[in-house]
């Protein structure tokens, strides 16, 4: 018998039914696409370069030597327990589920909403640091009007695509990988071959430019890398517009942080190497006196205006992919908690375009949002650690719940994608790397960060338990919640 894909797309409908869903999405995706939407949205092209002056600023080069593989290490780890969790329960609310399933619906609630927000904040930073790079490029003027219009038109662009369909979506998410690592080659081999470059210990300098001692300034520079890993969510947002999710999902979220990990290390050793000088670089301005980015600075001054300005642009379309691919994701973990009631108005955020077949209203709170947000605070790296602490609380917890069930023996079974004997082990790691980064994130001079999540908790802790803990029921109920089908001893109410 010859297997066709219609009967693998036949079989995920009726897994998806064991959970209580019907089939909305259009399930299209392969794998490669799964992959490209988390790698598009890490970004190498985006985080590691939007963040580099604050990177160079807090670690100097050495904080790309050592900073990046040491997050990059204990990233693999989160992404790793989550594709347990992603391969257990396939289905387009991810963490939210995930923490649901294991921990309740009060858990399920406060997740769904870090991860919301979490995601919000990203696109803000991802679209923003787009702007403010392709503001320059087009000889604009780098003020805040001009920026804010561009940053503007930049977020609609990706709110009319994921509007029109996941096809499209998938097409584009493939063509953003081909630009990210033919983008990476052509930057890294112009600057090795054409650009002055500083000797190799250079790239393992240590620089203290932050008033800090070195090892905090270090430590806070840190946020350059862990901004850029995060988002390899959305492989499990797009759960169910994947063919056959319990192996695709995990795969793609696991490369995605691997190869990104790679590529961007090779990136951040060019960039850092054809660097004058600290000073130089962090100091640079344009033709009318407005700072510019650190690495359009190194670019401009190793390889010329013109070279300078080619490889900037490949970078700034890296950047617009990473938004695209965001808004993706956004809407479609808004989309899941508003199918079940979890947002209020959720009977039109849940609404799926009959023609074609995307989440349209859901894709607009997103962009709308985003909007809204835009650099709170003053401070790029303020946006930056709220993206990231609120989608790293997200993934811990249903990481947390997940390692808490395998130490108290309730799990049934697991998904096809699993660790194996190394599952408590690569959990415990996730989680105390998970902690201890959210900590030096919020610590000054982003300090804003913690106190705006920290008031955006009381918030909800007080709106859950004098309305939602009563109205709210979380996912719906499963079918053979007892009968050994669903991989864990879930937990209905919390």
């Amino acid at each position: 018998m010859v297997h066709r894909p219609d009967d693998t797309v036949q079989r995920d409908k009726h897994d998806l039914a064991r959970f209580g869903y019907a089939q909305e999405l259009f399930r299209t995706m392969g794998g490669f696409s799964n992959f490209a939407l988390s790698f598009s949205i890490i970004s190498i092209l985006t985080g590691a370069v939007t963040l580099y002056d604050y990177g160079l600023n807090m670690g100097g080069p050495a904080e790309m030597a050592f900073g990046w593989p040491l997050v990059a290490l204990f990233t693999l780890a989160v992404a790793a327990s989550m594709g347990e969790l992603a391969s257990a329960f396939p289905t387009s609310g991810g963490t939210y589920h995930w923490a649901s399933l294991l921990g309740g619906r009060g858990l399920g609630w406060f997740t769904a909403w870090f991860n919301i927000i979490g995601l919000i904040a990203t696109l803000a930073g991802v679209d923003y640091g787009c702007a403010l790079f392709i503001t320059p490029l087009l000889g604009l003027g780098s003020t805040t009007r001009t920026i804010s219009l561009v940053y503007s038109a930049i977020l609609i662009s990706h709110g009319m695509i994921n509007h029109y369909g996941i096809r499209l979506v998938a097409w584009l998410n493939d063509l953003s990988v081909t630009v990210h690592i033919a983008g990476v080659v052509v930057i890294v081999g112009a600057l090795l071959l054409f650009a002055p470059k500083q000797p190799v210990y250079f790239f393992v300098q240590t620089s203290r430019r932050s008033g800090n001692p070195y090892w905090w300034g270090f430590l806070l520079g840190l946020l350059q890398a862990q901004w850029t890993f995060t988002g390899y969510d959305a492989s499990a947002h797009t759960a169910e517009e994947t063919v056959d999710p319990r192996r695709r999902v995990p795969w793609g979220m696991l490369n995605a942080v691997a190869v990104s990990a790679l590529v961007g290390y090779l990136l951040l050793f060019a960039l850092t190497l054809a660097m004058r000088s600290v000073p130089d670089a962090l100091g640079a301005t344009d033709a009318g006196g407005n700072k510019i980015p650190a690495v359009l600075a190194i670019l401009q001054q190793s390889l010329g205006r013109s070279g300078g300005g080619a490889m900037s642009l490949l970078a700034a379309m890296a950047m617009w992919f990473c938004g695209l691919s965001t808004v993706t994701s956004n809407s479609r973990t808004i989309y899941a908690f508003a199918r079940d009631d979890g947002l209020p108005f959720s009977s039109l955020w849940r609404k799926v375009d009959a023609a074609h077949l995307t989440p349209v209203p859901a894709i607009w709170l997103a962009v709308g949002a985003a909007l809204l947000i835009a650099l709170y605070g003053g401070a790029y790296s303020v946006v930056t650690s709220m993206s990231t602490v609120g989608l790293y609380v997200a993934y811990v917890i249903p990481v947390f719940l997940g390692w808490r069930a395998r130490k108290a023996n309730v799990c049934a079974q697991r998904g096809p994608w699993h660790l194996g004997p190394y599952s408590e082990i690569v959990n415990l790691a996730a989680i105390v790397w998970t902690v201890f980064i959210c900590v030096i994130l919020v610590m000054p001079p982003n300090q804003l960060a913690g106190k705006t999540m920290l008031g955006l908790f009381v918030l909800l802790a007080v709106w859950y338990g004098v309305s939602e803990r009563r109205r709210f029921r979380g996912p719906r109920e499963l079918p053979g919640l007892h009968g050994g089908e669903i991989p864990f001893n879930l937990v209905k109410d919390g």
